[in-house]
């Protein structure tokens, strides 16, 4: 009865704990700093994301995932542990249950990494469950039902779009877009047009707070801060949502297609469901201004995005491990 369960968004930008009965427990950037003499952890989470940009050459602030697969074993293995013990609090005597979400396209050996890193970090046992499954639970699509759902997890570097029937994912497609790729385009967007160079907090700033999607009737503004490539002296402009629509449009016209071939492949059938229900967006990039609205454009069919679309991934590995018997189909591997 003491065994903690816990389900881990693991992403590329953020990673969210969940407990059964408490919600989420930890909401940090995946994010970990390190000493370059020693390889000594020296950070992780909020505390070394304040370091990206702005440590000295003798420490590395490094995101131990790309694309939502381990890049650095060691980094992800430290950083797991960190949050498992966050998550549990203080002294614990059970190792806990851990349920991580990892990407539809994940090959054997990336998965083996994952569950080994997570066995490494105090885990009891280690379950792996696809992203788009786990992210549909979370937004309360009955995965069960012979009906076709489809979803857009779109996080921070990838984007995985899904169309799922009785518990297992029929078509998928994969983008490398997310919302590290939005940030860095508005990075490069900013220095052609303004010739003003920004940092990636600054870009993810502006994307935040004007970004969208789509062109706006009545743009809104915002003041942006970086250095003048021309006098190499600090300098304030105004950027709109404009800036933001026209630095994205290459990123979000592959996303499209990546959406559209998803749809090519889905049985007739299930496209007549997907038609029926709409397409639910879920991911902490689903949040960007109309995104919804252009889907549906490009693609005829309705589009929604789900109700706290970040947290839609951590909720559903949370509600996984509770009822592990309803989901065994779709849990790919156990330790």
């Amino acid at each position: 009865m003491f065994i903690k369960k816990i389900g881990i968004d693991l992403g590329t930008t953020n990673v969210l704990v969940y407990v059964p009965k408490k919600g989420i427990v930890v909401n940090e950037p995946s994010v970990v700093a390190i000493s370059k003499a020693d390889g000594k952890v020296l950070a992780v989470g909020l505390e070394a994301k304040d370091m990206i940009g702005r440590a000295p050459d003798s420490i590395i602030a490094e995101r131990p995932l790309k694309d939502g697969v381990i890049a650095n074993y060691h980094t992800t293995e430290a950083m797991l542990r960190y949050f498992i013990n966050k998550a549990l609090g203080g002294v614990h005597l059970f190792r806990p249950e851990v349920m991580v979400s990892v990407p539809a396209g994940i090959t054997s050996t990336e998965r083996r990494a994952v569950i080994d890193a997570t066995i490494a970090a105090g885990a009891r046992a280690a379950y792996i469950i696809k992203e788009p499954i786990v992210a549909a639970i979370g937004a309360d699509i009955p995965i069960g039902a012979a009906s076709g759902h489809m979803i857009i997890d779109i996080g921070g570097g990838t984007a995985e779009i899904a169309v799922i029937s009785l518990g297992g994912i029929v078509s998928w497609g994969s983008a490398r877009i997310g919302g590290n790729k939005f940030d860095k385009a508005i990075v490069d967007y900013v220095r052609h047009k303004y010739n003003l160079a920004i940092g990636e907090r600054m870009a993810e700033e502006m994307k935040i707070k004007v970004g969208s999607a789509m062109f706006m009737d009545k743009p809104i503004s915002m003041e942006i801060k970086g250095l003048d490539m021309i006098s190499g002296l600090p300098r304030t402009l105004t950027a709109t949502s404009d800036d933001t629509t026209e630095a994205l449009r290459t990123d979000l016209e592959h996303l499209i297609e990546a959406v559209k071939e998803v749809l090519h492949k889905t049985p007739p059938e299930l496209a007549a469901d997907v038609i029926d229900k709409g397409i639910i967006l879920s991911g902490g990039s689903a949040m960007l201004r109309n995104l919804d609205e252009l889907i549906a454009q490009a693609t005829g069919v309705s589009t929604y995005v789900a109700e706290e679309p970040l947290l839609c991934v951590s909720k559903g590995t949370g509600i996984a491990l509770d009822n592990l018997d309803n989901y065994k189909r779709s849990i790919l591997a156990t330790k």
